[in-house]
């Protein structure tokens, strides 16, 4: 169990801390910085010889408990995402979509949602965040058991990034829950428009379970900085986490997990799935840029609890990744509109919606890992590179990504996951990575390698295409082999909205 509350609580570096201060740090610790985390323990000893007496003391103190304002700031977290998902994205996504297909994407994210959280609190939770090897968790909270002693009446708790700082553990797994139901349902706007409503959740199921459970897992669990109490056990607690934290990866609330993970299954769908009828002759306009514009900026609002509350306390690192969400975002804004002028003589409202989800993808593995400057470079970048990736690479690629996500969230999840490792380096403004979580002393300036760290981050962007990719196809593949992946071309020309649900989002 005390295996469990470090690496659960501690492991709440999942998906916010993928590439929160702690996260990274304690990446970089296990893969960069070995030598750091061995060498800066030497203080460990004194904690071993501590006095019978000073035992007892500490023995007789009691346990921290969860700070208030943290605990009200992860809550407050929570619901932003939600807010994010149902009605953030659902409308973003619902607006781009033609006028007879509105209601479908509605009910795929509303539902697709409901049904990884369900998932998630039956056993999605206990393989990504707690004990098991380092590509899948173990058993310790199926269905949740644990999660409190309803005959005490206490809670159980787990890890932040601080020494000593626990959060409650429900509070956690509610925040982790929203980030699983989100990645999933971004997927969803690759094959719109022509999949069957019950093709849609069973694939989502099969996807969570064997794609995002083990990848969230391996980014993210480890087992929390008080596990870390001497050098003589660093490397044993490093050997635990999940496979790519120990090499030391970046990914404060998401890049990997979220973004790539979900792009590539889309990319996949919208191959599976095949090109809608008319596609290449026949104009696909989007039957609502206000609800585009709406559904964005809720996306942008949200996305604040997304990062920031990806520092699971109410402090610097929060204000770190609050900022770096504001300016990346709006960088992005301003680089996809120049761009599109550019290239079309005008900048429109549906490349500026764009590139403000652009800028929040391209933001997210390196908001509380990059320096303010670092941040607006990254939101440049990506609003150039997204628009790309939604023209240039998408007629490469010859796939009917419907709403682009690869294109956006893909290409962006890629950028900013690399750049993470450039400016995560104190000598460009970043706040560097834990050398040692035993003595929570960061990496020098002059210790910490761009070009290591770079390659750190992209072994985890491989390994996440990879991984994601396989596991889709054989997804894919499995329900079209049973349940069917396509409605019929009648279906799809009369509208889902009336074909899978019996009802219209407009009465004339």
């Amino acid at each position: 169990m005390k295996k469990f509350l470090a690496g659960l609580a501690l492991a709440a570096a999942v998906l916010a801390p993928a590439a929160t201060w702690a996260q990274d740090p304690a990446a970089s610790a296990a893969a960069t910085a070995a030598p750091a985390a061995a060498s800066a323990v030497d203080a460990a000893p004194a904690a071993a010889a501590a006095s019978a007496p000073a035992e007892a003391a500490s023995a007789a103190a009691p346990a921290p408990v969860p700070n208030k304002g943290d605990t009200a700031w992860m809550m407050l977290s929570t619901l932003l995402v939600i807010l994010m998902t149902v009605p953030g994205l659902a409308l973003f996504y619902g607006g781009l979509v033609r006028s007879k297909n509105m209601l479908s994407v509605l009910m795929q994210v509303m539902v697709g949602f409901s049904l990884i959280v369900v998932l998630w609190f039956l056993y999605g939770y206990s393989f990504a965040f707690t004990e098991g090897n380092k590509f899948i968790g173990g058993t310790d909270r199926l269905f949740m058991k644990g999660i409190w002693d309803n005959v005490a009446g206490t809670f159980a708790t787990g890890a932040t990034f601080s020494k000593g700082v626990p959060m409650y553990e429900m509070v956690f797994a509610a925040f982790q829950a929203t980030f699983a139901g989100i990645t999933a349902c971004l997927i969803i706007g690759a094959f719109a428009e022509r999949i069957k409503f019950s093709a849609v959740l069973a694939f989502l199921t099969l996807w969570f379970t064997f794609s995002y459970l083990p990848i969230a897992h391996m980014v993210w669990f480890w087992m929390g900085p008080d596990a870390y109490t001497a050098k003589e056990v660093a490397d044993a607690m490093n050997e635990k986490a999940g496979m790519i934290w120990q090499w030391g990866a970046l990914d404060f609330a998401g890049g990997t997990v979220v973004h790539i993970n979900a792009a590539v299954a889309g990319l996949v769908g919208a191959y599976m799935v095949g090109k809608r009828v008319g596609y290449g002759k026949e104009q696909f306009t989007p039957h609502s840029l206000t609800l585009t514009m709406v559904g964005a900026s809720l996306l942008w609002v949200g996305w604040f609890g997304f990062n920031a509350g990806s520092a699971l306390e109410a402090n610097g690192f929060a204000a770190l990744a609050f900022i770096n969400t504001f300016g990346a975002t709006a960088a992005a804004v301003l680089a996809w509109c120049v761009g599109e002028a550019l290239l079309k003589g005008k900048a429109s409202m549906l490349g500026a919606a764009s590139g403000a989800v652009a800028g929040l993808v391209a933001i997210t593995p390196a908001a509380g890992n990059v320096g303010i400057g670092g941040a607006l470079v990254i939101g440049i970048v990506a609003g150039f590179a997204c628009l790309w990736g939604v023209s240039g690479l998408k007629k490469m690629l010859r796939a009917d990504d419907s709403l682009d996500v690869f294109g956006v969230h893909g290409i962006g999840g890629i950028v900013g996951a690399l750049l993470t490792g450039v400016f995560a380096s104190p000598n460009l403004g970043g706040p560097s990575a834990m050398g040692d979580w035993v003595t929570a002393t960061m990496i020098t300036p002059a210790d910490f390698s761009i070009a290591g760290q770079v390659w750190i981050q992209t072994k985890a962007v491989i390994v996440t295409i990879l991984w994601s990719g396989i596991v889709s196809l054989v997804a894919y593949k499995l329900v079209d082999m049973t349940i069917g992946l396509r409605v019929t071309e009648e279906e799809e020309r009369e509208g889902l909205d009336i074909s899978s649900h019996g009802e219209t989002a407009y009465h004339k």
